[in-house]
């Protein structure tokens, strides 16, 4: 299993930015097998964990022409700054 995990300087989040994260974390589970998708605001600060069977699953969800004009909106309205890593998941634990 991988996790793709989104952090973010915020710019200033609106109305239509809330509107585009529901619907790429809908298309991100629905069209290309992401398991879970959480994510968290702290002032200007944003994390969002996914959840993913395989690499190859991220690429084509990385590559999607919607999930592109939404990082472009990101990149443009949205955010300051921005990380992605691409991490496996080695041991999990839970109670």
């Amino acid at each position: 299993m991988y996790a793709v995990i989104f952090r973010a300087e915020i710019r200033e989040l609106d109305d239509d930015y809330a509107a585009m994260a529901a619907q790429m974390r809908a298309l991100a589970i629905s069209e290309y097998g992401c398991l879970e998708f959480t994510s968290a605001t702290e002032g200007s600060q944003e994390i969002a964990i996914s959840y993913w069977q395989s690499q190859e699953q991220i690429k084509l969800w990385k590559q999607d022409a919607k999930h592109l004009i939404a990082q472009e909106l990101g990149m443009s309205k949205w955010y300051k700054s921005y990380q992605v890593q691409v991490v496996e998941v080695v041991r999990e634990y839970s109670s």
